[in-house]
């Protein structure tokens, strides 16, 4: 199973009118920044939208209400998780 984390848009280099100005966006999950190629993205991302990332490619934008959600749930997921680890290690 893969999961991806939104990454907010940071940067943007290229045109989506020209597949050779080298379309990448530089994306920022939690200080964690990398370069993504943007040539299937569903749609050309503006500068905060967030991206999910698979295999190095962006193949979905997010607008930030949209991925702040679903990042929000994650930490709430991780948290539970984290949790009930520690419930278990203490019986």
């Amino acid at each position: 199973m893969c999961l991806a984390v939104p990454m907010k848009v940071i940067e943007i280099q290229g045109s989506p009118d020209d597949f050779f100005s080298g379309q990448i966006a530089v994306v920022d999950a939690d200080g964690i920044r990398k370069e993504t190629r943007l040539d299937v993205v569903d749609r050309w991302p503006d500068i905060g939208d967030y991206l999910i990332i698979h295999a190095g490619f962006a193949i979905h934008t997010l607008e930030a209400k949209e991925a702040e959600i679903n990042l929000r749930l994650m930490r709430e997921m991780a948290d539970e998780m984290i949790a009930q680890e520690k419930a278990d290690n203490r019986s």
